[in-house]
């Protein structure tokens, strides 16, 4: 193919240069001068790769641009185009689109859904007798929306509760008082004079504790006539013995006497070994007077005697479903036992009850006459029910949110918060109300009946549809009946996450952990890929995408321009 384009190009240039000319250049002369240009072109080419480059070697170059400065500060950029927006054509005629841009209130397009589904399955009834004409034309009242007000969780409990049966003991203090006695014995180191030696006290029972000097030998008598000992005889030792010596003669008895005091709980053995009672309370029931006489012996003690209290309960049936049941919007999900015990004495019971409808709008319809004139030509607009609109609008704001809840850390979507609240079993303070239940006035009353601020927040958020209820544990039990439960909720950022959680946890056969250790852990990519939105039920979140596209009321507008109308033609008639 290369040789045969060498030729042809010599061909197609004689067709343009003089008949001399061409005959003078042959094939060889093509060929020498193609490798000469060849050649020209490697010998730049080879000077370019080993030459160091430089700005006058850059075709069109000027100079080093102001630009390159954002190599060093790239945020830069940033800040000159902050400065230069507000000056820019473009950027301001985006900014004027978005402030003056059409604003809908969101009843309307409430009912603009509603109406597009009920004309979707009839149009010819709502578009029969269009005309193009200057008058009003007929209308056709449109149909009420469709969309869901959602459900909510109420649960009550079954099974026993504890119904206080106090019990009472004395419990009495046991004073005994045991006198003995011992015996004080005199007798001689050396074994001589008048006592007796002390070899003769036997040292198991006898101890050497004290001595005193013997019998005065020689006395005198001072000028005053004071006598004084000058020679006291051998000194005599003091034995103390535990019992008498056979033999000898005690100088005294001494009487030792040893109080014991125990508490006789006796009358309080039936109240401890009974199952039923758990606690007790102790006060003094008898402590005058503190000292008393016990055989003789005066004792002192500061309590004769104890009163016991005991926390006893017995079971007793209870049930606070009733109001539920007898609700005809609410129906059982499930039962379950809360305590974890065997039998099982608390069970909690979950409704799911249908939130009351909301104020419907206005009647709304579509007229006629909807003609749209430019230069004196008009034409009737045919309008198509889209019964998809709905389902695309959901869709768009559930990829917004994954966008704006996506965790790069976790790689996960849609995490949400895990929030607790507590209640007391058959009792009145219950702090988790939540949804379907209007919030209570002032904080400061649910915080004087022990809920605490977080509480109150998850009531909020419950109320508000964010939070989506996991399940309920028991947190205080006493003899296997739970007295406080918590109940455990993920709540979420907005209503429209909380039902992808719920109801993509079911397609993916994902059930909620148990409630002590749910911590609301988003979806990951791979499951998150798996759900199909279009099997999910938004009807509950509807009308939050399309309150902002509601139309503006035809019937309205169509009298709106029938007055100007007339208005023109009354002034211009004058």
């Amino acid at each position: 193919m290369k040789r045969l384009l060498l030729p042809i190009l010599c061909l197609a240039a004689c067709a343009c240069l003089p008949a001399s000319v061409c005959a003078q250049t042959t094939t060889d002369a093509a060929k020498a001068d193609g490798k000469a240009f060849g050649r020209d072109k490697a010998t730049a080419a080879q000077g370019a790769a080993t030459t160091e480059p430089d700005a006058s070697r850059i075709p069109n170059f000027g100079g080093v641009p102001s630009e390159a400065s954002h190599f060093d500060d790239p945020d830069r950029m940033a800040r000159e185009a902050a400065s230069q927006a507000a000056a820019n054509t473009g950027y301001r005629t985006m900014r004027d689109s978005m402030d003056h841009r059409a604003r809908f209130a969101p009843e309307d397009l409430d009912a603009v859904v509603a109406r597009s589904n009920v004309i979707n399955d009839d149009p010819l009834s709502y578009t029969s007798g269009m005309s193009v004409t200057s008058t009003q034309g007929r209308c056709v009242p449109l149909p009420p929306g469709s969309a869901s007000p959602g459900t909510y969780r109420a649960t009550c409990n079954t099974g026993y509760e504890l119904e206080p049966d106090p019990m009472s003991c004395t419990v009495p203090l046991q004073v005994n008082v045991e006198t003995t006695y011992d015996y004080l014995y005199y007798c001689s180191p050396s074994g001589s004079g008048e006592s007796p030696g002390c070899a003769g006290l036997p040292a198991g029972i006898c101890a050497r504790t004290g001595s005193h000097p013997g019998a005065c030998v020689q006395a005198t008598t001072s000028s005053e006539g004071t006598e004084a000992c000058a020679g006291p005889g051998e000194p005599i030792d003091e034995y103390t013995c535990s019992s008498e010596i056979a033999g000898w003669i005690a100088q005294a008895a001494i009487a030792e006497h040893t109080v014991t005091a125990a508490r006789d709980e006796s009358g309080c053995a039936a109240h401890d070994a009974n199952a039923m009672c758990v606690d007790f309370v102790e006060t003094c029931s008898d402590s005058s007077p503190v000292t008393r006489m016990v055989n003789g012996v005066q004792v002192t003690q500061p309590c004769w005697a104890w009163r016991r209290d005991y926390s006893c309960y017995r079971y007793r049936p209870a049930n606070d479903c009733e109001p539920l049941a007898a609700r005809p919007e609410c129906r059982v999900v499930s039962e379950q036992c809360i305590t974890d015990e065997t039998p099982c004495r608390t069970f909690e019971r979950a409704y799911e009850c249908a939130l009351p409808e909301e104020q419907k709008a206005a009647d709304q319809f579509i007229c006629d006459g909807d003609v749209y004139c430019i230069n004196g030509s008009c034409e009737t607009i045919e309008r198509e029910p889209n019964d998809e609109f709905k389902d695309a609008v959901v869709a768009l704001n559930a990829m917004g949110q994954a966008r704006r809840e996506w965790d790069p850390d976790t790689l996960t979507l849609f995490k949400g918060e895990r929030e607790t609240c507590h209640s007391k079993v058959f009792g009145v303070v219950n702090c988790c109300k939540g949804r379907g239940f209007p919030l209570i006035p002032g904080i400061s009353l649910l915080v004087a009946l022990g809920c605490d601020r977080e509480e109150i927040l998850l009531h909020q958020r419950d109320a508000q549809g964010l939070c989506a209820y996991v399940g309920t544990y028991c947190s205080d039990k006493i003899l296997g009946v739970c007295v406080t439960k918590k109940k455990v909720y993920c709540c979420f950022e907005s209503r429209l996450t909380r039902i992808l959680q719920e109801q993509g946890r079911q397609q993916l056969s994902k059930p909620w952990n148990k409630p002590r250790r749910e911590q609301c852990l988003g979806f990951t990519i791979d499951e998150f890929s798996r759900l199909d939105l279009s099997k999910m039920d938004f009807s509950e979140v509807y009308a939050e995408f399309t309150e902002a596209a509601r139309l503006p009321d035809e019937l309205e507008a169509a009298t709106e321009i029938q007055r100007k109308i007339e208005d023109y033609y009354a002034r211009a008639s004058q």
